[in-house]
């Protein structure tokens, strides 16, 4: 039996690197998908991928910083479907990182921290009415190792994905005697995800303050991982299937580590 066999799976940021590649382990493992974001022509070739995979894909194009937007979208995907049994956001925009805080303006550190924590308390807020009231569901968040991690020119992302993470742990108390369980995932960057991310432009202005290339910038960071290597989208993906699936039902208000040990808990 298919690990997501007659779910409903609603993905926000559902054209994006992450979005796209859930879409696809989600479709293959049989869920029924319904893909949110602000890029028509992104959703309409994740939609394609996971087509090709025997999925039926509905798309819409919704502002997932909206609250009203997204409430709409919710209420279409339940109209149509009836249920939700799972939510991804998988939202991603480009922020300031590698600069020490005397060059970085408060509206750049606080960009990372009200735009990530925005949108996943909107999209939670709306697909929790529905979970609550059929008894069960499943949230999925993502966070960074920012959270956890220390340095110079990580002090925006570092509050947005400690804020995320602590947003997720809370939420789980709250919709946890509703059914609803919440899983926040952890992952390092992810090394195929740079031609099509916000991140490979990102990082390409973290080495080149540096002095080195975005490569050469890339190796030195996987290098700082117990595994040599850094996480791939796919795998990322595999974990997200697995974390919303019913063989994961008894976990709920964690951060899953996908660091390749970059972290150690």
């Amino acid at each position: 039996m298919m690990l997501l066999e007659e779910k409903v799976a609603v993905i926000h940021g559902g054209g994006g690197s992450i979005g796209a590649a859930t879409a696809r382990v989600f479709a293959r493992e049989g869920a029924r998908l319904f893909l949110a974001g602000r890029s028509l022509s992104r959703l309409e070739a994740a939609a394609t991928a996971a087509r090709e995979l025997g999925a039926s894909v509905d798309i819409a194009v919704v502002d997932a910083m909206d609250q009203a937007a997204v409430d709409r979208h919710v209420d279409e995907v339940t109209d149509a479907a009836g249920r939700i049994d799972i939510a991804l956001n998988a939202v991603g925009f480009d922020h300031v990182q590698g600069l020490p805080i005397a060059e970085t303006s408060l509206a750049d550190y606080l960009h990372p921290v009200t735009g990530y924590l925005r949108t996943n308390f909107v999209t939670a807020k709306a697909v929790s009415r529905p979970m609550l009231a059929q008894g069960g569901g499943v949230i999925l968040t993502i966070s960074t190792p920012g959270a956890r991690l220390t340095g110079r020119g990580l002090i925006g992302n570092a509050a947005q994905s400690a804020g995320l993470e602590g947003f997720s742990r809370a939420l789980a108390g709250e919709l946890g005697p509703g059914g609803v369980r919440v899983v926040c995932v952890r992952p390092h960057a992810m090394a195929d995800a740079y031609d099509t991310s916000y991140t490979g432009e990102m990082f390409g202005r973290i080495a080149a303050a540096g002095g080195i290339g975005r490569d050469e910038w890339l190796a030195g960071l996987a290098g700082t991982t117990l595994l040599g290597r850094l996480p791939s989208l796919g795998e990322v993906a595999e974990y997200l299937a697995f974390a919303a699936s019913d063989r994961a039902r008894s976990m709920t208000g964690v951060i899953s580590n996908l660091t390749a040990g970059a972290l150690v808990d």
